[in-house]
């Protein structure tokens, strides 16, 4: 990729994340960037394709993390599938940390048949179908029934804590979380 498309692309991602996606408009987005909007479009073809191109890095930014975080620190699956929160919590108390990308862009974008809030619900299915899989390696049997609400916890306390830092709410989800993962545990 270029230089140039990178920077467009850190610029949109920081402002969305920080401004929302319907209160930034191109113009500040290559303002900030130091480009113009020919170039902006020559990249991404459109603010559409440039909120997708966002959240699609974003998520997979977060997924890498999560995935390195886990799977470098614990070996055995049953571990993995109990410090999941540990270690979103450990995100969440990032300064970096503005909310979850398709979270907030599907509350931007509420019509179903917006691409925008069609990639947001695949996003959201693919983190759940994650812990499924780290419950299913973990040997918990209704792996998506657990997953379902671990999930619905994680989002949950992100909403909480994007909407005031510090609420607590993500230490609340991992207790819960644990709760749940050892009566999923014992069945």
């Amino acid at each position: 990729m270029s230089g140039l498309r990178e920077k467009i692309l850190a610029t949109a991602t920081n402002l969305f994340q920080t401004q929302g996606i319907n209160s930034t408009g191109v113009d500040t987005i290559v303002a900030v960037a130091g480009t113009t909007k020919m170039t902006l479009y020559k990249h991404f073809g459109s603010k559409e394709l440039l909120i997708l191109e966002v959240l699609k890095q974003s998520h997979q930014d977060f997924q890498n993390w999560l995935n390195v975080k886990i799977n470098s620190n614990t070996k055995k699956p049953d571990e993995r599938l109990q410090v999941l929160f540990d270690y979103i919590e450990e995100w969440v108390n990032t300064p970096d940390f503005h909310g979850v990308g398709f979270i907030k862009a599907a509350a931007e974008f509420p019509r179903e048949e917006n691409p925008v809030h069609q990639l947001s619900s695949e996003q959201s299915l693919q983190f759940r179908q994650y812990i499924s899989q780290l419950a299913a390696e973990a040997g918990i049997l209704d792996a998506d029934g657990l997953a379902l609400q671990l999930s619905l916890l994680f989002e949950g306390a992100m909403q909480a804590e994007q909407m005031k830092r510090g609420s607590g709410a993500i230490k609340y989800a991992r207790t819960a979380a644990n709760l749940l993962i050892a009566g999923a545990a014992k069945r």
